[in-house]
């Protein structure tokens, strides 16, 4: 593969250099998020990842801030299902996508648990939020490509409008979607520049793909669907540093004291009911015994202490790469990566991982179709 790209996380909710010490906690800062953001604009990302749980920085207003002041990277910003208008929404990611040079990209979410979205004042359940994400997306779709009112009557949505800006991408910039669920799988075949998993072994995700698809075969878009991985990155120069790094960083963690999560222990059982991508999560947390390997280099240990996608890559530069090269085989051409703490985290893959890559890294975003 030659149009690899890889992404990084900017962690808007806090930062650590151990998730199981409070102590060591790094808070929210403009500094902080400075210092990740610069790693990444120069270290050869595509995109950042903009989270948006109830503990983050608002990420529409992040990414419009960090869009002036980089030069490279684009933010990957939600469109949370059933929070906003469709009209506004494509209006605000046109008018970002053309003030940016065309430098974003949009993850579709419809959120991790029905109670964290309840506490919102969102009432739908999640299946009704997939049905909204569906209408939303089809909706900002046809505004952006039409120099008339577009006439959509839908389930929960009539618009009848025609919005300027166009987005500077054509034919718009590219969605992302991260979810495991059957609704999940249909709207990213239907709409999706990337689906991305949230970790698994390599065979595992190679059989995703082939159903995947299939799937986007029924649109008429099995070329048109990319697929990538969100893993976590622990890098050392020896592997046994690597593991004891792993180890360090889960050190003295309450099982299920969830860090990105304010409620903590108390949300393990929302999430388990609405989030299939989780409960896979978990899955392979419950499979992979003491040493918590589902894999030579893929670690499940910070599952035990974060909700989403906290399978980890672990070893030396040339494990992670190869590794990440498994994952390629199998199908995936992006990698949104993380690592504590994150700056440090991204300079390390920046200097040690990704120079293995050469010659193999696109020069542009995945570009939807």
């Amino acid at each position: 593969m030659t149009d690899l790209t890889f992404g990084w996380f900017l962690p808007t909710s806090g930062d650590s250099t151990c998730l199981g010490d409070p102590a060591s906690r790094i808070p929210q800062s403009l500094e902080m998020f400075d210092e990740v953001v610069a790693a990444v604009d120069n270290g050869g990302y595509k995109y950042l990842l903009m989270p948006v749980n109830a503990t983050c920085w608002e990420a529409t207003v992040v990414a419009s801030y960090y869009v002036a002041r980089t030069k490279n990277v684009a933010p990957l910003v939600a469109l949370r299902s059933a929070y906003c208008n469709p009209s506004l929404s494509a209006k605000m990611f046109a008018t970002l996508d053309q003030m940016s040079g065309g430098r974003l990209c949009i993850n579709l979410i419809a959120g991790i648990s029905d109670d964290d979205t309840l506490a919102d004042g969102i009432l739908d359940s999640k299946q009704v939020r997939y049905e909204k994400m569906e209408e939303e997306v089809s909706i900002m779709k046809r505004l952006w490509t039409s120099d008339t009112p577009i006439g959509f009557e839908g389930k929960h949505y009539n618009v009848n409008q025609v919005i300027e800006p166009k987005p500077l991408q054509q034919p718009h910039p590219p969605f992302f979607l991260g979810g495991g669920s059957e609704q999940a799988l249909d709207i990213s075949a239907k709409h999706s520049t990337v689906h991305l998993f949230w970790g698994d072994r390599p065979a595992e995700i190679a059989v995703k793909i082939k159903d995947m698809r299939k799937r986007a075969a029924a649109y008429g878009r099995e070329g048109a669907l990319n697929f990538g991985m969100r893993l976590q990155i622990i890098c050392a120069e020896s592997e046994g540093e690597a593991w004891e790094e792993a180890q360090r960083l889960i050190a003295g963690a309450t099982r299920f004291n969830l860090i990105n999560n304010r409620d903590g222990l108390n949300a393990i059982e929302g999430i388990r009911r609405t989030s299939e991508a989780n409960q896979r999560v978990w899955q392979l947390l419950d499979e992979s015994g003491d040493d918590m390997k589902i894999h030579p280099h893929l670690w499940t240990g910070i599952s035990t202490v974060r909700a989403g996608a906290g399978i980890a890559v672990v070893g030396t530069p040339k494990q992670i790469a190869d590794t990440l090269d498994e994952f390629v085989e199998a199908g995936c051409t992006s990698f949104c990566l993380s690592g504590y703490p994150h700056a440090k985290a991204a300079r390390l893959f920046t200097d040690k991982v990704m120079p293995l890559f050469k010659g193999r890294l696109a020069d542009t975003l995945p570009t939807a179709a």
